[in-house]
């Protein structure tokens, strides 16, 4: 699904960039080579039932001990020894099944969960005294992270329900998240490559070590809350692409403008209402013209830049990606979350022919995005109201979600012939 892969040829384990303060962070650790044997892709439902079937039995035995280690925890501020064991065994063993399942590691894991038995691995930290008050308080404090968590993954991902059983929480699993919609469009592209497109692989392993953060927190196994920024996940560095993000957003935020945020966008999603009616019948226009010609002309290539621009600004803006309030007409450089976009190039007419369909899996990808960035902007909504800053982990989640949805909506449009790369990266590497 993506155009450009820029995989090592041989396994490479990938790190994010480690500094003292995240000593205690639960990080996700990457060896996988993007190699698929399509007999096993064609079968990996199938083959995932065994693990999928253990995973519920030890989620319900996880669940049942949880008053145990939350009152033990609650005594001595750290969680006890024994169970923190057994519990990390066990976030480790539902990362290695849905690194399986959702075919973001190629080899059959193991049942136990062991340390570094598979190509995406969990790195947990040791155990440490934690705020009594915050495991007092744990299970709600966790509620925002688990709810960002299941839209990033899909229901019952990581572990799911001990109260469902295995085939209504499988079937929960592939209805909806940004992972499982990368593995059913990653299905199809391995069985037509043998290879696994890189930028759907580092999408799924960072929401999957989204999740590994999550239930290490809502079991005690860290006292850090999950963080949702790319720049921890071990993900390869972002290609170039002729639409590419520009960033000079800072954290603060005013609070009057964020408490009113949902006003202050409805001139904007007037306007864009407006401006999308004059697009879509300009866009048939291009359309023709570059079927003919081989590319857009420049006049229309300038005004399609400007509308995914404007588009851009907007969406940063609506889900508290962007601070300041954006102007109208989609200037480059006009607001702090900004698009680059480069000059028209040239089109391959087969693709022009049939841009619609092959930019669907792509649409259907941004949509599964938008979906968790939703969830990200209510919790950093409420955040930013309180501290008058965003958290950067929530921020750069949405502002990944931005330019994915700008390279989507310029390639749909012509902007670009390049297709989007679905990877979260770096923005500041």
């Amino acid at each position: 699904m993506d155009h450009l892969s820029i995989a090592p040829e041989k396994p490479v384990q990938l790190f994010a960039r480690p500094s003292l303060r995240d000593s205690d962070r639960v990080r996700t650790l990457n060896r996988d080579d993007l190699d698929r044997w399509r007999v096993s892709v064609f079968f990996r439902l199938f083959m995932a039932i065994p693990h999928l079937l253990w995973l519920s039995i030890w989620s319900a035995g996880m669940v049942l001990l949880a008053p145990v280690l939350w009152v033990v925890g609650l005594f001595t501020g750290r969680s006890p020894e024994g169970l923190r064991d057994i519990y990390a065994m066990w976030v480790r063993y539902a990362v290695h099944v849905y690194a399986f399942l959702y075919l973001a590691a190629g080899p059959f894991p193991g049942f136990l969960g062991k340390q570094g038995s598979y190509p995406v691995e969990v790195e947990i930290p040791p155990g440490g005294p934690q705020n009594r008050w915050s495991i007092g308080f744990r299970f709600l404090l966790a509620f925002p992270a688990l709810l960002l968590m299941g839209a990033l993954v899909g229901l019952g991902g990581g572990g799911g329900n001990a109260n469902q059983g295995a085939g209504l929480r499988l079937a929960a699993s592939l209805g909806g998240g940004v992972a499982a919609t990368a593995a059913i469009l990653g299905w199809w592209a391995s069985m037509a490559r043998g290879r696994m497109p890189q930028g759907l692989r580092d999408l799924t392993v960072w929401a999957l070590g989204y999740a590994a953060q999550t239930y290490a927190y809502v079991f005690l196994l860290t006292g850090r809350y999950p963080n949702s920024d790319p720049a921890l996940a071990p993900l390869a560095p972002l290609p170039d692409h002729p639409v590419r993000l520009r960033m000079s957003d800072e954290l603060r935020r005013d609070r009057w403008m964020v408490a009113f945020r949902f006003m202050l966008t409805m001139p904007h999603v007037i306007w864009a209402l407006l401006w999308t009616a004059l697009m879509l019948p300009l866009s048939v226009v291009i359309w023709l013209v570059a079927l003919v010609l081989g590319r857009a002309p420049a006049a229309l290539h300038r005004f399609a830049a400007a509308y995914v621009r404007y588009l851009s600004h907007v969406y940063a803006f609506a889900n508290l990606g962007g601070g300041p309030f954006p102007g109208f007409v989609g200037s480059a450089g006009s607001y702090p979350v900004d698009i680059g976009i480069a000059p028209p190039e040239r089109h391959n007419r087969w693709s022009v022919a049939f841009r619609a369909i092959l930019a669907l899996p792509a649409l259907l990808l941004a949509g599964a995005i938008g979906g968790a960035v939703s969830f990200a902007a209510i919790g950093a909504w409420f955040y930013a109201l309180i501290m008058g800053r965003m958290p950067e982990g929530l921020r750069n989640l949405i502002v990944f979600a931005t330019r994915y949805s700008a390279q989507t909506y310029g390639y749909l449009l012509f902007v670009t012939v390049r297709y989007p790369y679905s990877g979260p990266g770096d923005f500041r590497a």
